[in-house]
């Protein structure tokens, strides 16, 4: 199993990951109609036997289903899994004690005395400020309910402040968590790649198959109108099919050779970029298997630089 190291000094963890916005959420992504808790137990179970055991989710995913989820399972299976859980910086939660009172009930709903990752949502000030916001985090390590910290969607500026802090206290910043594909590479223009590289800090990729147009399954020769969350989005249209397929035929060309998906040779892809471990979600194991088949091999430099270039 390829592994990577959370930042400086962080939990070791799996090469991929497995992203949990999706588990019991209702509102966005319809959990219950499509799909229910059996597959997602499945899709838990599958991915724990595949090594994939580092899963990320949130106290606001399904407004807790999501933790409550992962806890059930994790008690039900009874193996070692890493987890990564999110504080959201809501605008009521002035005092630093506010980190302490959300830490405990996601580790209530997850079943833990301790998190590997605990990340900042969103880099939201609001009333209390990232000084007050980091302190309480840093207190939380020293009181061992946190193995390691992270931040999400924090620009390049935003994560150096936070690195900086930390540090203050002597305590390491791991990872941000931002979204990053071949679909959505601002981090490699607007300094944030370059800037957690020097830092030392790992980047989670959430949305790393961009919904699902990585995957090949949507195609304008088999277009049905998208439900849900994609039938607002552009790129799902028939248009912005056409315009991806000769993109997207570059993944399936490529991944001919080694026997692949191109969703497979879009995680690999990210994986080669260095500190880079992609979180794609997963609803039922066949995700799953999906997902762990781009682990074990490795595109050539050409074919990284030839995906890149396409991909512009």
């Amino acid at each position: 199993m390829q592994t990577l190291t959370l930042g400086p000094s962080g939990p070791t963890v799996p090469a991929l990951g497995i992203g949990t916005w999706a588990w019991g959420d209702k509102l966005y992504w319809g959990y219950g109609q499509d799909y229910d808790e059996s597959q997602l137990r499945d899709a838990f179970k599958t991915a724990v036997e595949a090594g994939v055991n580092f899963f990320d989710t949130a106290e606001i995913y399904g407004f807790g289903e999501s933790e409550r989820l992962i806890g059930r399972f994790a008690q039900e299976l009874q193996q070692p899994v890493i987890l990564a859980t999110k504080y959201f910086p809501l605008p009521w939660r002035i005092w630093g004690s506010a980190v302490a009172d959300a830490l405990t009930a996601s580790l209530r709903r997850l079943q833990v005395p301790t998190v590997d990752l605990y990340q900042v949502h969103w880099p939201f000030d609001f009333f209390m400020g990232q000084p007050t916001l980091m302190n309480a985090l840093a207190d939380e390590v020293q009181q061992g309910r946190i193995k390691s910290i992270g931040v999400s969607n924090y620009s390049a500026e935003q994560t150096q402040r936070a690195f900086d802090l930390l540090a203050q206290r002597g305590v390491p910043l791991a990872v941000n968590q931002v979204q990053y594909s071949l679909l959505a590479r601002q981090i490699e223009r607007n300094g944030l790649l370059e800037t957690t590289k020097q830092l030392g800090v790992t980047i989670l990729a959430y949305s790393p198959l961009a919904q699902g147009l990585l995957t090949g399954k949507y195609t304008p020769e088999t277009y049905v109108q998208p439900q849900g969350a994609r039938k607002i989005d552009p790129r799902f249209s028939r248009e912005g099919l056409e315009k991806l397929a000769p993109k997207v035929n570059l993944l399936k060309e490529i991944g001919q050779t080694y026997e692949r998906t191109p969703a497979q040779v879009a995680l690999n892809w990210l994986m080669a970029q260095g500190g880079v471990i992609p979180i794609p979600g997963a609803k039922n194991a066949s995700q799953v298997v999906q997902n762990a088949g781009a682990l074990g091999w490795m595109l050539s430099e050409d074919e990284r630089t030839a995906i890149a270039q396409v991909w512009q």
